[in-house]
């Protein structure tokens, strides 16, 4: 279990220069936690060259960007893309008998999850398979990637792989009711996640979140070797989630959002990044706050958490970024409507005795229950009724803030990481952004 580490100090400014390497391992979708580092590494000029999954065409079979996907992709980086499909995990991957387990689903009912059962070894077949694929791929890519890098410089791996939801649509009304059903539509996710579907989707998540950071890692073994024989550094971050620290009171607290099934392939994470570093290699995992993004609209209520960082902005030295973000929170609002509600009605929740039970550091992640769930549900949708317009609404505000001060965190600090884990809370990323 990794011993729970927020960052305390603010990092220095680290020693990146032009001409030094960035690269993003995973692809840039809309806007997220990917964007705040990017930006940060433009702002020191250093070569940004990036990833993609690539795409599936019409008869399933994996291939590079055309083209017009590629320049439109290239655009929205800022940087070279370098075009070798890295697509994680092994739900589309054939076994040997020419069938991938989602195939092996197709006529099963939503229903009937529960009496799901794949035959002996066949998971085991694929996700080997899936493995040998993204490794031979991943080969082809760091092949094209060595000859750009620079002598005696650095480069800095930002690792943004997260997901792996088998791509079927037997699991979406099967993950809407574990993450946002009531009443009789409420899905207990234990039960579900200790089924062959929840099997499945476990390996599938460790696969893609979580063994796709030690596989780059190992990938780049010779590349590093040689930067570093040329008086260079190789660095490697990744993004993690295990919780949050927030202002509840007068305290900065740990809070979780509940259920997060996908919590084993982060902490995967944490031990690559703690063996790493017994290694001698610079790596480090940020465990970050919840936002929202456009893929995390899927867990509504993970905003909840994000309203107190305006009582942190103000804790943590206030001045014109706290006053502009209350600002341009507030004009987010209804007529009537005032933030000191919205973060009354936000503390009122997460400070509530059912939800004081989910604080449980040493058990995560919990899995969800039916009071906790329809008290989230109920409250997430209040205060997302107080914006004016739903489409700009005061927790994306928030996000925003908290992404571009998790970049500039995770930037500085993997020059000289503060150890192999860290949590990036609500109170660090403030003074951040306030300094």
């Amino acid at each position: 279990m990794t011993e729970y580490t927020p960052m305390k100090n603010l990092p220095a400014a680290p020693g990146y220069k032009k001409g030094d390497l960035f690269v993003l391992f995973g692809e840039l979708f809309g806007r997220g936690y990917a964007n705040g580092i990017v930006d940060e590494a433009r702002r020191a000029g250093m070569t940004v060259v990036g990833a993609t999954v690539g795409r599936r065409d019409n008869g399933g079979e994996l291939r590079p960007l055309t083209a017009e996907e590629l320049a439109e992709a290239e655009a929205n980086l800022g940087g070279k893309i370098i075009n070798v499909p890295l697509e994680a995990g092994f739900d589309l991957e054939p076994g040997a008998d020419g069938l991938s387990p989602v195939e092996r689903l197709k006529g099963i009912k939503p229903d009937d999850w529960a009496s799901v059962r794949f035959g002996e070894g066949v998971l085991e077949e694929s996700r080997q398979r899936g493995a040998q694929r993204f490794m031979a791929q991943l080969e082809k890519f760091v092949s094209e990637l060595t000859p750009l890098a620079p002598v005696g410089g650095s480069i800095l791996f930002a690792h943004t792989m997260a997901g792996g939801i088998p791509r079927t649509r037997l699991f979406m009304p099967l993950l809407n009711r574990i993450f946002k059903g009531t009443g009789a539509k409420f899905l207990p996710s234990e039960p579900f996640w200790n089924s062959e579907l929840g099997r499945f989707c476990r390996l599938n998540f460790n696969e893609v979140t979580g063994d796709t950071f030690g596989r780059l890692i190992e990938q780049t073994a010779t590349m590093r070797a040689g930067v570093e024989a040329g008086g260079g550094t190789v660095r490697y971050v990744a993004y993690g989630y295990h919780g949050c620290g927030v202002l509840l009171g007068d305290e900065y607290v740990w809070q979780s959002y509940t259920p997060y099934v996908q919590g084993e392939a982060k902490m995967r994470l944490e031990d690559i990044a703690v063996a790493a570093t017994r290694n001698g290699i610079i790596a480090a995992v940020y465990n970050c706050p919840e936002i929202q993004t456009n893929s995390s609209a899927l867990f509504l209520g993970v905003e909840l958490s994000l309203y107190p960082f305006l009582a942190a902005l103000e804790r943590e030295g206030g001045g014109p970024v706290a006053e502009q973000a209350r600002r341009d929170c507030a004009a987010l609002l209804k007529e009537g409507e005032t933030l000191e509600r919205m973060l009354a009605e936000a503390e009122e929740y997460l400070c509530a005795p059912l939800m004081v039970e989910y604080r449980d550091f040493a058990g995560w992640p919990q899995h969800n229950g039916k009071e906790q769930m329809a008290f989230m549900l109920e409250r997430s949708q209040e205060l997302m009724a107080m914006s004016a317009d739903q489409k700009r609404v005061v927790c994306a505000e928030l996000s925003r803030l908290v992404f571009q001060g998790v970049g500039r965190l995770m930037f500085d600090d993997s020059w000289a990481p503060q150890g192999p884990v860290l949590w990036l809370n609500h109170d660090i990323i403030a003074r951040r952004l306030v300094a």
